[in-house]
């Protein structure tokens, strides 16, 4: 008898999946310029929860992949990899301008009458309504440069110009997504919302969060120690609040 032909792994997820199915799953969306490497440090697995790296189109090892273009193209493109793992309680973890397709998929999920999470985790990120004010919107392109050296530097790496123009590239596109986000009302979701603030985070204020509280019957602020980028470091105050839940 011939074996079956084993599956192809998914371009979307950067990790072997579990060798049996975990009790949750946890599906990680990185920031803006970045991809599933943003969540290298991050456990496999936080209190039995599977860590699920997703790697968008358009970087890293899927760089010669067509740019998603859009949120909602994201989100939609997200659909097929991802039903098959919706067999077990699960949440989302976006970052910055991450959370925001993380938020797209939840609604496109309920539209479909597919399993949603558990709850969304929204961290250093503005209300969908709110997201054109970013900082980061407003930068000219050798602002944006600036930003990925001085964002690199504090990663404790020292930018190459190659590393920069490849850098930018990622960025640009993911900038020109984030631009033409828009959402001019609230669409509400049924799945609770945890928005973590960072302390020291200089890019987003726990009172530019707020916005978040009408999206769902359910929102919590949570604030922890650290600056907008320090989740990439997976610390211990961070997978105590995931391990949690809500």
């Amino acid at each position: 008898m011939t074996a079956a032909p084993a599956t192809a792994p998914s371009p979307w997820f950067v990790r072997p999946p579990a060798p049996a199915r975990p009790a949750a799953r946890l599906f990680c969306f990185p920031f803006s310029g970045s991809g599933a490497s943003a969540f290298s440090a991050w456990p496999a697995t936080i209190d039995g929860t599977e860590v699920c790296p997703l790697q968008f189109p358009g970087r890293e090892n899927r760089l010669a992949h067509p740019h998603y273009g859009t949120y909602e193209n994201l989100a939609a493109a997200l659909v097929e990899p991802l039903t098959p793992l919706l067999d077990t309680p699960f949440a989302f973890f976006g970052h910055c301008a991450g959370a925001l397709p993380a938020y797209e998929s939840v609604l496109l999920l309920a539209e479909l009458g597919l399993p949603t999470p558990q709850c969304l985790y929204v961290s250093g990120q503005r209300a969908p309504h709110e997201a054109a004010r970013d900082r980061m919107l407003c930068l000219s392109e050798d602002e944006l440069r600036a930003e990925l050296e001085t964002f690199l530097r504090g990663r404790g790496i020292e930018p190459r110009p190659d590393m920069i123009d490849m850098g930018m590239f990622v960025l640009l596109r993911d900038h020109a997504a984030a631009g033409a986000y828009r959402r001019t009302e609230p669409a509400r979701i049924d799945c609770p919302v945890v928005v973590l603030h960072w302390r020291e985070d200089d890019d987003v204020s726990l009172e530019e969060l707020q916005g978040w509280h009408q999206y769902a019957d359910s929102v919590e602020i949570r604030v922890l120690d650290g600056g907008h980028y320090d989740f990439m470091d997976a610390p211990a105050q961070l997978l105590t609040t995931l391990a949690r839940g809500r």
